[in-house]
């Protein structure tokens, strides 16, 4: 049962920080300054975006229920506090500042805690529910290579 209310209460945090971070963003998306942009090749459609972040946010809260069960420590509470900071400041710092560098090195720290969150918790309790955390690893792979070509080719 506990599990049960972790995991709502990691969507409830989980997408009201995107909620934030969309809300930082404003209606940059569709302005003038991103309109005109160099951005990659790879870029895809809008409603991508969407879909990837309900899939991600959904697995991520799942992975998160598990291992608060297993292992509810200060530290824990602080990385994931970083996660959730690092997730929704990169739109204020893209978007709404239109620091793209900084929007880039934001972005390599939030991937890097990813990544840090499937080598270091993903023990023997959650060897498996690590792999939960490949959509979102994979998604900020992608979203870092779109911030740098967006960095190197404006």
């Amino acid at each position: 049962m506990k599990k049960i209310y972790l995991f709502i209460l990691f969507l409830i945090i989980n997408f009201g920080a995107l909620a934030i971070g969309s809300w930082f963003m404003g209606d940059a998306v569709s302005g003038e300054w991103y309109y005109n942009l160099n951005k990659a090749p790879w870029t895809p459609p809008g409603w991508v975006f969407g879909a990837a972040w309900t899939l991600i946010m959904i697995c991520f809260s799942i992975y998160l229920s598990y291992l608060f069960s297993i292992r509810n420590s200060k530290f824990v509470i602080a990385v994931y506090t970083s996660s959730v900071l690092l997730n929704v400041s990169w739109n204020y710092f893209f978007f709404n500042q239109q620091l793209t560098t900084l929007g880039l090195v934001n972005i390599v720290l939030l991937t890097l805690l990813i990544v840090y969150f499937f080598i270091t918790f993903g023990d023997d309790k959650l060897s498996r529910l690590k792999y939960l955390l490949l959509p979102y690893i994979i998604w900020l792979c992608i979203a870092t290579s779109l911030n740098g070509y967006v960095v190197f080719n404006n």
